[in-house]
């Protein structure tokens, strides 16, 4: 054997490391702790916390049925650029004085950088948050969705959705896209119930 060399066991057969190799690697594990015997020293994997990859489906199916039992209740208008809902009660004049932008803006939130489902838990909290303090009209900047994974919006593609069902459409009176000074077809404005 070379000297300087050492010949370390490796599953019943020897190999030759540098004597600077075998020494870096006696200071690499110096503070290594031995794992306790049996079947408890191996830990599971944390599991990948992915999108559910059904919640879209359930989504839909959940939208058809209210619509089948005549709990929709907003009347809604979306172009690419554009969108719009409101209850069916609500007077024009309102509907047009929210998309003019006539009404006073008491709080907003953004959800940019946010994931969908992170958006949606947002959007509900905010909504239900800003009732509570009294505010009426509020402002969701959702983005255009120039920048997504999907070449296209998709928090503006659920914001609608959001609006009219859940705990957030009991307390959405009407919503519309936003002036462009506030954000434009990347934000909307949304009247809230008193």
């Amino acid at each position: 054997m070379a000297k300087g060399k050492k010949k370390p066991a490796v599953s019943g057969a020897t190999l030759e490391l540098p004597a600077d190799e075998v020494e870096l690697f006696l200071q690499a594990a110096a503070g290594a702790v031995p794992l306790p015997a049996g079947p408890e020293r191996v830990v599971a994997a944390p599991q990948a916390r992915l999108p559910d990859p059904h919640a879209e489906d359930r989504e839909v199916t959940a939208e058809l049925g209210a619509l089948v039992r005549g709990e929709i209740r907003f009347n809604l208008e979306d172009t690419f650029e554009f969108i719009e809902g409101a209850v069916a009660d609500l007077d024009k004049r309102t509907r047009l004085r929210l998309r003019r932008g006539e009404l006073a803006v008491q709080a907003h939130v953004d959800l940019h950088g946010l994931r969908r489902e992170e958006a949606h838990a947002e959007v509900d909290r905010f909504i239900q948050a800003q009732h509570r303090l009294g505010r009426r009209c509020v402002l969701i900047v959702h983005g255009r969705g120039h920048n997504s994974k999907e070449n296209g919006p998709v928090l503006k593609a659920q914001i609608g959705r959001w609006l009219t069902r859940g705990a957030s459409g009991k307390l959405v009176l009407a919503f519309c896209t936003a002036r462009p000074c506030d954000g434009g077809a990347g934000a909307v404005y949304v009247l809230l119930r008193r």
